[in-house]
């Protein structure tokens, strides 16, 4: 079981908040010497200020509970700036050093030492057992969905006992078990061949993902494509003929439609198309503050009826101000009145960035300018830099999360729900 004892509460005269939490941990990577990692939790308790018996009660909980991500990100490693800086004097094209600084974030954590004891680091400080990691890039061609794929892999491959990856919920129920965490692998687009032969030949593919590890798929991602409309489409058309067929696939092979970056039309028609749970994995609750990113509360109950759930996310953009660590209990709060408990989770859609990373790049020659990539279809004000709110709800702030609960006044086993019961469920119901 994967324990933070508790320290004796600390006064700090730096807080708004009287008293900050320092557990020591069992493992030699302890993060309290981490400045970063400080930062965060000290931000985070000065918006909470949470009594002691609050504290000690949600970090305690936090503790002993199955802690699942809906969407996010491992921490991220330092680029290796020598390395990146050799490519560029080798002529080496964009593409291959967009590959190359990726793979570096993405998996140094194995064989450089100093990116080995901060990943750990930030894994121990945040208490999270699983992640439903990221590792698709978006868009829908198998060739690039399989890069991000292929970097997790090794990842988990090369840390199996501390990092391992998780093919089925029982996995990730023996990972909390031994003190251990683990990936559950999601990808940012369906592959599709996109040769549109047949509707079979196109959704062949789902197969060979499924068979290396993908559970949970995103249907678009902010754009229009052949499987429906994205957020940041304005037509809102909804799900295509093609979709319902992709959905009926992902239902018989056990994946979870995501419709996080879907439209509001499309996110609603693919919970009516889907006779397993459909989730909004790293989302907000849009008729709380209206964002494209968000669903509304016709959205939330057609995913709740699924089954499924909405994870709340960590980008302040998304919950409206002050867009901090209070708005982002809202969101839960109102997902949980207008469904119930079991339909909400916590989708972070956030990562712990290195020390080590401005150094490093640095030491690479700067990118020149390029266009919008395809991805980035967001409206004008879609995303504003809001520091001081992310700070708050920084991934390693994960324990903070269970101790707002805390404050909120839920019950323990509602708030083992909302940090991983509920995506457990869902993640069982899909594979039955």
């Amino acid at each position: 079981m994967q324990t933070f004892p508790r320290r004796s509460f600390l006064k700090s005269a730096a807080l708004v908040s009287p008293f900050l939490f320092l557990p020591r941990l069992r493992a030699a990577e302890t993060w309290e010497t981490n400045d970063v990692i400080q930062k965060h939790r000290r931000a985070g308790l000065a918006v909470l200020k949470p009594t002691p018996a609050q504290l000690d009660r949600g970090l305690k909980l936090h503790a002993e509970s199955l802690v699942f991500d809906t969407y996010g990100f491992a921490p991220r490693c330092a680029v290796d700036g020598v390395a990146l800086a050799k490519l560029a004097a080798e002529n080496a094209s964009a593409i291959e050093i967009k590959d190359a600084r990726e793979r570096m974030m993405m998996t140094r954590c194995v064989d450089n030492a100093a990116e080995r004891a901060e990943f750990k680091q930030a894994w121990q400080a945040a208490g999270v057992t699983c992640i439903f990691q990221n590792a698709g890039e978006e868009g829908q061609a198998p060739l690039r969905l399989i890069k991000r794929l292929s970097n997790f892999t090794y990842v988990t491959d090369h840390m199996k006992g501390f990092l391992n990856k998780a093919v089925t919920p029982a996995d990730i129920e023996a990972a909390k078990k031994a003190g251990q965490h683990c990936l559950y692998f999601t990808g940012n687009g369906v592959p599709l061949t996109q040769q549109w032969i047949s509707v079979p030949d196109e959704l062949r593919y789902l197969m060979v993902f499924k068979n290396l590890g993908m559970r949970m798929l995103h249907l678009t991602y902010n754009r229009r494509n052949m499987i429906g409309d994205g957020c940041a489409e304005p037509g809102n058309a909804g799900l295509s003929d093609f979709g319902k067929s992709a959905v009926k696939e992902m239902n018989r092979l056990g994946i979870i439609p995501d419709c996080a970056h879907s439209g509001w039309q499309t996110s609603f028609e693919a919970a009516k198309a889907s006779t397993k749970p459909v989730v909004a994995s790293h989302s907000c609750a849009a008729d709380l503050h209206r964002h494209i990113r968000g669903k509304p509360d016709k959205v939330l109950k057609a995913i709740a009826e699924t089954g499924g759930l909405l994870g709340v996310a960590c980008i302040p953009s998304f919950l409206g101000n002050p867009g901090n660590i209070h708005a982002f209990l809202n969101h839960i709060d109102h997902v949980v009145k207008t469904t119930n408990i079991n339909h909400v989770g916590i989708g972070t859609d956030v990562s712990y960035m290195s020390q080590n990373q401005s150094a490093e790049a640095a030491k690479a020659p700067r990118r020149p300018r390029e266009r919008t990539a395809w991805r980035y279809f967001w409206p004008a004000g879609s995303l504003r830099p809001q520091p001081q709110a992310r700070l708050s709800i920084a991934w390693t702030n994960w324990p903070l999360f269970t101790v707002g609960l805390v404050q909120r006044g839920y019950k323990d086993e509602e708030i083992q729900k909302i940090i991983g019961g509920n995506i457990m469920r869902v993640c069982r119901d899909t594979l039955k």
